[in-house]
């Protein structure tokens, strides 16, 4: 009996073990920033309801996981089994043949997602990456201090009227500096902002032609505005202050304005995390003299590497967190106002939400204006507000955020960082084949 005890307890260990380690390692390349993070947080109920899967993060500041996930992916090294991708790489990746579709479970309920960021995720009818959240791009400014100065924003204010409440909340000695806008070199840095603004005064990236335009009137008189604001009424150190930056200073009451992504809305408006949480207003961004691309689309969402060692586990990691189970997680957990936002009608239908988010209606709006299709006056042949869909915009746009970031440091004009721009852009644009 003991032999036979001791043989089936032997047997029992091993089964264990070998289960041990048949578990599934699921590799995550994330994006470090708060709804992420909160992912993470979440990650062990994903586990719990499947023992046989465990997550590894790989969670990194955003220019340098586009590097890593770009590189990694290009070359089938299979590091990852769930990439953190944009609205930008989506359909080239998936015109590559990079990425396998998402094919999402009856439960998901995919005519849920916001047919714009589902459009933009999609390529031939196919979904490529399943949206965790989406944003735009908006204002969020102190209330206070602009009603103590004697002024107000309007729903849609111009970028001049925006400089004039900047300069008039601007108060350095006591610590608050009138604007904070992205500084930090890249395309999807200081170039997202910068590109939006350009798009507002009229300008493009591309004509018909696909000919750049970095040196027309429109992206001078952007670059010139913004190098003006951040000069006059920007907190020290601009260049290097990238979203997580800004987020902080806000939070700290050190910005009486910021226009950013609209997911920087519920972290403002939080107690746990901003001084200023009962002071925060909000308006949709600034134009000069058009609308159209004023404010970007966006979608951080994840997608399964072609190299992929676990497809399987990486499409049940994916259905479960971007579900409208996920957020209800979520809610449950932090409450509603720290739910991801920007993907599903069924959040801004949720009354708990609305009653939740007073940032809400603004944000809704900011995205539901933003059309990708259509998102500069002149006729642009490209798809994207503040990119262009195309392999060789990533080049340029880093190329561009490294001149602007110049321009603001004081290095070189406005002229000459547009200059050299334009014939970066140039370079590339004919070494793609657009033209000769």
């Amino acid at each position: 009996m003991k032999r036979i005890a001791s043989s089936a307890l032997c047997t029992a260990l091993l089964c264990a073990s070998g289960a041990s380690l048949a578990a599934t390692s699921l590799v995550i390349a994330t994006v470090n920033n708060g709804h992420m993070i909160e992912m993470q947080k979440m990650g062990k109920f994903f586990e719990q309801a499947n023992p046989d899967i465990k997550l590894k993060w790989v969670t990194l500041e955003e220019g340098v996981l586009r590097q890593r996930m770009t590189t990694d992916i290009a070359t089938k090294g299979g590091q990852f089994d769930v990439m953190t991708i944009g609205m930008y790489e989506t359909p080239i990746w998936a015109k590559k043949d990079w990425l396998i579709p998402v094919k999402p479970d009856a439960a998901y309920d995919i005519e849920d997602l916001l047919p714009s960021i589902r459009d933009g995720l999609s390529l031939n009818g196919k979904l490529y990456a399943a949206p965790f959240y989406g944003e735009s791009s908006m204002i969020m400014y102190r209330s206070d201090l602009v009603k103590k100065a004697g002024m107000s924003i309007d729903d849609r204010p111009t970028w001049a009227h925006i400089r004039a409440v900047a300069a008039k909340i601007h108060d350095p000695a006591n610590g608050v500096y009138g604007i904070c806008l992205r500084g930090k070199p890249g395309w999807g840095d200081n170039m997202a902002l910068i590109t939006t603004m350009a798009n507002s005064f009229g300008g493009q990236l591309f004509d018909m032609k696909w000919q750049p335009q970095f040196t027309s009137k429109p992206w001078k008189d952007a670059v010139t505005t913004y190098v003006d604001l951040l000069k006059n009424f920007g907190p020290p150190g601009s260049s290097s202050n990238s979203f997580n930056e800004i987020l902080a200073l806000y939070n700290e009451g050190k910005c009486g304005i910021w226009i950013d992504a609209t997911i920087a809305a519920s972290f403002v408006t939080d107690p746990k995390q901003s001084k200023v949480a009962d002071k925060v207003a909000f308006a949709q961004s600034p134009i000069a003299t058009t609308e159209r691309g004023a404010n970007w689309l966006w979608a951080w969402s994840l997608a399964i590497p072609k190299s992929s060692k676990q497809p399987e586990a990486a499409q049940k990691f994916i259905n479960w967190a971007t579900s409208k189970d996920y957020i209800k997680l979520v809610a449950k957990e932090s409450g509603w106002a720290s739910v991801p936002t920007g993907t599903r009608k069924s959040t801004y239908a949720a009354p708990e939400f609305v009653k939740a988010a007073k940032f809400a209606a603004a944000e809704g709006a900011a995205i539901a204006t933003s059309r990708p299709n259509q998102s500069t006056l002149p006729p642009s042949p490209y798809v994207g507000v503040q990119y262009a869909a195309i392999p060789e915009f990533q080049t340029i746009g880093v190329a561009a955020g490294q001149q602007m970031s110049a321009a603001l440091l004081g290095k070189v004009t406005v002229e000459q960082a547009l200059a050299v721009t334009q014939q970066a852009a140039e370079r590339e644009m004919r070494k793609g084949g657009y033209y000769k």
